[in-house]
């Protein structure tokens, strides 16, 4: 059985936030050319130009992948003259880590309470 402080916590955290924004979140981290353009711009300021150098990709195909990590809330794009700065949002990014430490918090536990179940049937076979 799931911890229950462990559980509730998880509850809370999950209804802090709608299910379309939990969906859209991790949905913009699940392709490799967004978590790419994401780790550029935690290191980074650049450009959406400067970025869409970077791939083989056509600079609206960029452009989509920036707008996705914006609606997520990943990132924030800011005017100068007339290009576009990518930056990331530092604690929208915390925040999909929390969630996923509380899921291997879960799950962690699951797995040491299923050694304790094996363990106890070894030790039982092994007196038998």
């Amino acid at each position: 059985m799931i911890g229950r402080g462990l559980r509730t916590n998880l509850i809370v955290a999950l209804r802090e936030e709608s299910e379309e924004s939990l969906n859209q979140l991790f949905r913009a981290l699940a392709d490799g050319t967004r978590r790419d353009i994401l780790t550029r711009s935690l290191t980074e300021t650049p450009s959406v130009s400067d970025l869409a150098a970077r791939y083989e990709m056509s600079f609206a195909a960029v452009q989509k992948h920036v707008a996705v990590l914006e609606r997520a809330g990943l990132i924030q794009k800011h005017p100068n003259g007339r290009e576009q700065l990518v930056s990331t949002n530092r604690a929208r990014l915390r925040r999909a880590g929390e969630l996923l430490d509380r899921f291997e918090a879960i799950w962690r536990q699951r797995m040491a309470q299923l050694d304790k179940v094996l363990a106890e049937r070894g030790a039982s076979a092994a007196h038998a």
